[in-house]
């Protein structure tokens, strides 16, 4: 896939690709968490997951792929299902 992701209303801090391969994750400014569908020429996030209340500053995904992981400057970590 080649192309230009967007959606974010802040700058991305934070990337990561899920150990399949399947799924990219961003974390923004804007405070959310986009997951995007790298198995298909679609450009649109699949998911936004919203709930921190500050920047996004990580990103990360469990080894079975299953589960997203975002870390935010408003002091919380949250567990996200990777669907």
């Amino acid at each position: 896939m080649e192309g230009t992701l967007t959606g974010h209303t802040g700058p991305v801090t934070a990337v990561a690709f899920s150990p399949d391969g399947d799924t990219l994750a961003t974390g923004s400014d804007d405070m959310t968490v986009r997951l995007w569908d790298t198995s298909t020429l679609d450009l649109s996030p699949v998911d936004t997951l919203t709930g921190h209340t500050d920047k996004v500053t990580s990103v990360a995904f469990s080894p079975d792929s299953r589960t997203v992981a975002s870390g935010s400057l408003d002091g919380t970590v949250r567990l996200w299902p990777n669907r």
